[in-house]
Order: C-alpha cells, then structure tokens, then sequence
C-alpha cells in the first residue's frame, strides 16, 4: 500500500465511502458530493498550513482506491494533538489495509515529524477501529465529549 495526497481526482473514490451508511454508522453523518469536494479542499489546506493531512491509500501494484489515512490536529479539552485517523472502502475492511496504513502514519508522525502525543477519537461502538489503534499500539486514555457525542481517547506518546 502507498499514501498519498489528496487530489479533487479522488471525489468519485471517497464518495463510495462517504455516501455507504454502514462505513460512515460512526461518523456525524454520509457525505455527499458537496461535502466531499470540501473535505478534499480542507485537506489541502490543512496540509499546507500544518504539514499533515488525511492521505489517500492505494495498492501499490495496480493503485487502485482503498480508502484514506492520516492526521488531523483536533482540539480536545483545550489541548491540540494531532489526531490519526482511517476510513477505508467497506470491500477492504479486515484485510490489514488500516492497521498498515495507521502503524506508517503513526510512524510518521511520531520519528519523522517529533509529535510528543498523537490521538485518535473513537466512538465507543466502532470495535474495528479501537481494535486498529489497539493493534498499532495506542492507549485508551479517557472518555471525551466532541461533536455533540462521547468518545473514546486513544493516544500515543513518543518515547523518544
């Protein structure tokens, strides 16, 4: 699998994710293709702003759309961490694709760019995801309030 940056090429990829109500069951709500072509431009810019950003996965061999990967500094609390997140093409779901594609990000964020904490918000429901951040080494912390729900705070600090 490779990660790469977002490009307004990926609206029709990333709405087979956004617009499926059981791959978005977590999240606030579908996307639509609005929505998504403004989630492409806040990529962009947070990536030019901050330096990081959600990716979007491929396979290697054949660069076919896998679904997306990265971080995303949130505020929890009063505190701003980078936060990890994945979101992947049902079809994809327990091949290894998030845990991969997680572990690299973490990776990157933590030796590369010296992150001292990164994050992740899950909601409580999502076994999959906990089980990704579980996989990859993060912690739950705490119970957090964000978007209008309770969460899970998983993070990660860098030992180095």
């Amino acid at each position: 699998m490779k990660l790469r940056a977002m490009a307004e090429s990926d609206a029709g990829n990333l709405m087979k994710i956004f617009e499926d109500a059981e791959t978005m069951k977590y999240y606030s709500s579908t996307k639509n293709e609005q929505d998504t072509h403004r989630w492409i431009q806040w990529m962009k810019q947070h990536y030019q702003t901050y330096g990081i950003s959600i990716w979007i996965a491929e396979d290697k061999q054949n660069g076919e759309f896998l679904g997306q990967c990265g971080m995303v500094l949130q505020k929890v609390d009063g505190q701003v961490d980078p936060e990890l997140g994945y979101l992947f093409l049902r079809s994809c779901w327990g091949k290894g694709y998030a845990s991969e594609a997680a572990k690299a990000c973490l990776h990157y964020g933590l030796n590369t760019l010296k992150f001292q904490k990164i994050i992740s918000l899950i909601d409580p429901a999502n076994y999959r995801s906990i089980k990704v951040a579980e996989r990859i080494g993060m912690k739950k912390e705490k119970q957090v309030n964000k978007w209008d729900k309770s969460l899970f705070f998983y993070s990660i600090y860098n030992e180095k």
